[in-house]
């Protein structure tokens, strides 16, 4: 069946066609006078369209934005050169109470229009931004219980590590305490042994300070990091796990790496998940044989590589396509989720983290990071 349209009345019709829209639209003149306000303008800004129409309409902008734009008006009329014309991009807007909100604009010039004139099309983004605020701050929380869960698998070789300054320091303030009792003390023994409490107490404060940085909560934050003393960060750590497991730990660090921009607690958090899988895994491997090995070198112009390997068991083969998977695991306790965050956490640096297994037995995990001046 047909149908006839009747011809259009084109203000009455425009204006009813754009009123259907979901989105905001607005036209502008060519001195940035507002002419048309839709219905969906008037629901996102909270201002009638006759409160807006005639004015000018940096009145819906921030102050930022505000100032830049009839600049960048009168810059595209003389040169032609876009910085919003044609071009999506998000933007601050600000409503009629004053709240602001984000949203995405794109700006386009009327066909045969002389003078100019402009239609702007904006939609509202604050529920894809409240979304991927939720979504960062449930992915913050899950790295945060991870690395609590890896603090808590190695909690045993930190425990001896800081049971080690804590007995020498008991012992020698015994022995200050003989050597003041006796008839004649000796003070220069006295102030030696003093010495070396004191040293003892940094050391102790020393492992306090690295687990509570990697443990508390944290924001994200990138910093020019070189990854040499990123890897040496964690030594005290590292060895006092291995130890405990009577594991050996070689590390080989190229110097004069270039720098890296990293999140060096998150960073950091990847390095011990793997160092944990790692002393985990080489628990079936006969007394003597058990080594884990850290090494960092540059493979290639423009980037780092850290990798973590051992002389354990590798990798089952039915398990090496969910290596990476989340809740995959082979781990009577574990959770499957230390391999998925630790990618994922690399990925978010522009890097990779892969896996290869090792002849004759064995796993290295490797990750390779941009550097500072390759950084995309």
């Amino acid at each position: 069946m047909l149908y006839s349209v009747p011809p259009m009345d084109d203000s009455r019709d425009m204006q009813a066609l754009l009123d259907a829209t979901v989105d905001a639209v607005i036209t502008i003149d060519h001195r940035g006078t507002v002419e048309l306000f839709n219905r969906a303008a008037e629901r996102l800004f909270g201002y009638q369209a006759a409160e807006v129409a005639g004015r000018n309409v940096s009145m819906l902008m921030t102050e930022d934005d505000r100032r830049d734009h009839d600049g960048y008006m009168q810059r595209y009329q003389q040169t032609g050169r876009a910085r919003i014309i044609g071009i999506g991009r998000e933007v601050s807007a600000r409503r009629k109470d004053g709240s602001v909100f984000p949203a995405f604009l794109s700006v386009g010039r009327v066909a045969g229009a002389d003078p100019p004139r402009y239609i702007g099309l904006l939609h509202d983004l604050t529920l894809r931004k409240r979304a991927e605020r939720d979504a960062h701050e449930a992915r913050e929380r899950m790295m945060h219980v991870s690395r609590l869960a890896t603090m808590g698998e190695m909690a045993a070789g930190i425990s001896h590590e800081l049971n080690q300054p804590l007995t020498a320091i008991a012992a020698t303030a015994q022995a200050c305490t003989r050597i003041m009792n006796s008839a004649q003390p000796d003070l220069e023994e006295v102030r030696l042994a003093l010495e070396r409490m004191a040293g003892q107490a940094l050391r102790a404060g020393e492992i306090i300070r690295r687990l509570r940085n990697l443990v508390r909560r944290h924001e994200s934050e990138l910093e020019a990091a070189d990854i040499n003393a990123v890897v040496s960060e964690l030594g005290t750590l590292t060895l006092a796990d291995a130890r405990a497991n009577d594991v050996r730990v070689r590390v080989d660090l190229t110097p004069g790496l270039p720098q890296v921009m990293i999140d060096r607690i998150q960073i950091q958090q990847v390095l011990l998940n793997l160092l944990r899988n790692s002393v985990d895994a080489l628990q079936s491997m006969p007394a003597g044989t058990k080594q884990l090995t850290v090494h960092t070198r540059a493979p290639r112009p423009g980037q780092v590589e850290i990798s973590v390997s051992d002389t354990g068991p590798g990798v089952a083969a039915e398990m090496l396509d969910h290596l990476f998977t989340p809740f995959a695991t082979t781990k009577s306790d574990g959770t499957g989720l230390g391999l998925a965050i630790s990618r994922t956490i690399v990925e978010a640096h522009h890097g990779q983290l892969t896996y290869h297994s090792l002849e004759p037995t064995g796993a290295c995990f490797t990750i390779n990071l941009p550097t500072l001046d390759n950084k995309s």
